[in-house]
């Protein structure tokens, strides 16, 4: 009873501190940049806005969606990988490491070069398309291997998937001339994020976010095994297939809001297990708070290295990411 108290009040206290840091992260991030705000006039824009005023304008329709676009896509990449991880008992599972990525990516790029008019609505659908193909195409790839599908495996078809797709993309690029408006999707940025975006990303990140805490009890179990998670009563299949179209949405809509950011979900998962424990009905929620602080301050800190040029935000995300990859990679292979 006691040991059940204490971890009840560590994880709120972890929790509360979360939020509180994810609440000063975004007032940092809206009031610092090319031009420094204070805070009497964030909180004005964003309460009481006046659009005369060019420090409201800059806040409510610069600043603002901005920044909650960071909150949202960094959410959601790191729960991807945190259930990805959970899922396939990969340590190094991420959408960006295992290609899921580079799929939306090279349907964005088909889509500039011959649907230039298309509508934000129909770019976020078929980059989840984009997503969910790269997907199946690597577990078929790695189930057909002698042996059956491993986490290995399917890392090392991740991989090959991902180099493909974007070998593929960037010769898109350069045949039909959109290495300018592609640049943004390979570099990961959340400034080209709008009010009308938001609209969209808003309900289907935050929906299918809570959508897998509810799986998070079942994902806990696949996590120590397919064979205890069958005794616990478990339909394995059937939490792998909901597990993976949640992943495949979360990083399909991501993508076509922030262009192809790794090592968020590579690396956000490994620091919440480290802080909570294992248990994915907390794991989910924490992981999307610690993402989305990771993400904005990473679109800060681009902002804030050359005013008013900006840095590469997924630049800026793998100078944490590839250390932390590069570790993690050779401890897993000291294990195998």
């Amino acid at each position: 009873m006691v040991h059940r108290y204490n971890r009840t009040l560590k994880l709120t206290g972890w929790f509360v501190a979360a939020t509180a840091g994810l609440l000063l992260s975004v007032f940092f991030a809206v009031s610092y940049g090319a031009k420094e705000l204070t805070l009497p006039a964030v909180w004005s824009a964003v309460f009481h806005y006046d659009a005369a005023s060019t420090a409201d304008q800059i806040i409510y329709n610069l600043r603002l969606p901005r920044v909650l676009g960071a909150v949202l896509t960094g959410m959601a990449f790191a729960v991807a990988g945190a259930i990805m991880q959970g899922v396939t008992r990969n340590p190094m599972a991420d959408t960006g490491i295992l290609g899921i990525n580079a799929g939306s990516s090279l349907v964005v790029a088909l889509s500039f070069a011959f649907l230039p008019a298309l509508s934000y609505t129909g770019l976020m659908t078929l980059s989840f398309i984009g997503a969910a193909l790269a997907t199946l195409l690597i577990v078929v790839l790695g189930a057909a291997t002698p042996g059956g599908l491993s986490s290995m495996k399917l890392t090392v078809a991740g991989a090959i998937i991902a180099a493909m797709l974007h070998s593929l993309s960037t010769g898109v690029a350069l045949y039909y001339d959109l290495s300018q408006d592609l640049a943004f999707w390979y570099a990961g940025g959340v400034g080209g994020i709008g009010w009308n975006q938001l609209k969209l990303l808003a309900p289907i990140i935050l929906l299918t976010i809570l959508w897998t805490i509810t799986l998070g009890r079942p994902i806990t179990f696949l996590s120590l095994g397919e064979e205890s998670a069958v005794n616990l009563g478990v339909r394995v299949r059937l939490i792998k297939v909901l597990a993976m179209t949640a992943v495949v949405i979360l990083a399909g809509v991501s993508v076509s809001a922030a262009g192809a950011i790794s090592f968020i979900g590579l690396v956000v998962p490994h620091m919440a297990r480290r802080l909570i424990g294992v248990d994915y009905r907390v794991v989910i929620p924490f992981s999307a708070l610690l993402g989305a602080i990771l993400l904005v301050w990473a679109d800060l800190a681009s902002r804030m290295v050359q005013p008013p040029r900006e840095f590469a935000i997924g630049a800026m995300v793998a100078i944490v990411g590839v250390p932390f990859f590069l570790v993690l990679a050779r401890r897993e292979g000291r294990e195998l």
